[in-house]
């Protein structure tokens, strides 16, 4: 059984950063993606991040509006990844979701298979 927990979430200042955590329960994350997404009221579920290791080592993604501004990173000791959030907008708004995929670097919410509780990101101007 896989359980994803996020945290790292809160109410701050625009500009400012914030670090959010999802720790894995169950199989190791190492042999997975690991994405992160996130959801704005009213609007539908987004990919944000999403990490993976290759033959090559371990590769990203970031969709475009965060990147310069967010990095995806793993420990795959801890069975923990992270999402690293510097200069925070009021557009970051949202809920942010893990979820684990055995699709290499996908995009996709439908390649995702396990999804984490979410935890609220509130930026303020």
């Amino acid at each position: 059984q896989v359980q994803l927990v996020e945290s790292g979430g809160g109410l701050v200042q625009a500009g400012v950063s914030l670090r959010l955590s999802c720790a894995a329960s169950g199989p190791l994350i190492s042999g997975y993606t690991m994405g992160w997404f996130r959801q704005a009221p009213g609007k539908e579920r987004e990919f944000v991040a999403a990490i993976t290791i290759t033959w090559n080592g371990e590769v990203t993604s970031l969709t475009d509006s965060v990147k310069g501004r967010f990095t995806i990173s793993r420990d795959n000791a801890e069975n923990t990844v992270y999402l690293q959030m510097n200069s925070l907008k009021p557009e970051d708004t949202a809920v942010y979701y893990c979820a684990r995929s055995r699709s290499t670097l996908s995009r996709a919410r439908n390649d995702y298979d396990y999804w984490g509780q979410g935890t609220q990101v509130t930026v303020s101007s």
